[in-house]
């Protein structure tokens, strides 16, 4: 069973409007090159050119943000959810 990445509805014009994906990975980082190499349009939205994750952007592995745990380098397994969460500003 693959990784289960959830696409947010801000993002989904990059993706044919696909709401969420099964990926392989053995990290958050193989999983995100899996998902920017299916959805070029994706590429520099979740990360920045050395790789790193975007401020702006909120990344979860079962609810858990990566942030707090250890980055792109975050170790993923089969039936894991990664779910992706931009944020929003207005004014």
């Amino acid at each position: 069973m693959p990784i289960q990445v959830r696409i947010p509805s801000v993002l989904r014009r990059q993706t044919g409007g696909d709401e969420s994906i099964a990926l392989e990975g053995k990290t958050l980082g193989e999983v995100l090159d899996g998902l920017e190499t299916r959805y070029e349009g994706l590429r520099g939205k979740l990360r920045g050119p050395r790789g790193e994750l975007r401020r702006f952007v909120n990344i979860y592995v079962n609810d858990n943000d990566v942030r707090l745990l250890d980055g792109s380098t975050t170790p993923v397994t089969d039936g894991d959810e990664v779910t992706i969460i931009p944020a929003v500003a207005g004014g």
